[in-house]
């Protein structure tokens, strides 16, 4: 396989990752519900599995997180793609964003709106934050998660599951993708392959 190097601008090197999309919600100053449409999103550890997320500058997402110190993260499905491409693409500060209809309640645990619909919601309180130049990366304690109820249930594989709820990845630019959720096989059924010729 032939490689070559790409260019570094305008986030070039973020070309062909597939991340999951998130709303994040918090709440604006006067109680009103706000979400913003977001896939820099990640896990990570620190005695306890937290979350990473990234946020860029002049958006109200930001502007609130920083004020509140928490927020909620729904997943985004197929059916909420409409939504979530709507909210994601019109700025926080338009007073008219949130005249659409959409359905939402408050998380279980914090005060952060919740997307009713979305099958996966974290709610998470910043305990650490790096700012950058402008942007800032959120380093969260996850205080809850909202799970669909079917998605507990282990009688099923874990791609029926995934099938199920059908989330979206979006690459960087151009369309959204859907996931395919068929198995390539069970972790760990390649650890010994060190021992077998080399692929």
């Amino acid at each position: 396989m032939e490689k070559i190097s790409i260019s570094l601008d305008d986030y070039s090197a973020n070309k062909i990752y597939p991340g999951a999309l998130f709303l994040y919600g918090t709440y604006k100053q006067d109680g009103t519900p706000n979400f913003g449409l977001f896939t820099w999103f990640s896990y990570c550890w620190d005695s306890e599995l937290g979350v990473m997320a990234s946020v860029g500058s002049g958006k109200l997402t930001i502007d609130r997180i920083r004020a509140t110190k928490i927020f909620s993260a729904n997943l985004v499905t197929e059916s909420l793609l409409p939504l979530a491409d709507f909210l994601g693409n019109n700025p926080g500060y338009a007073s008219d964003k949130m005249d659409i209809p959409i359905e939402i309640e408050r998380g279980a645990v914090l005060d952060v709106p919740v997307l009713k619909n979305s099958p996966w919601v974290f709610e998470l309180e910043v305990d650490q934050s790096i700012p950058l130049s402008g942007n800032e990366i959120f380093i969260c304690k996850i205080r809850n998660v909202l799970v669909a109820k079917e998605l507990t249930d282990e009688s099923k594989s874990a791609g029926e599951r995934l099938a199920s709820i059908s989330p979206v990845v979006w690459i960087g630019e151009g369309p959204y993708f859907s996931i395919n959720s068929i198995p390539l096989g069970e972790a760990g059924n390649w650890k010994d392959l060190h021992k077998k010729e080399t692929l």
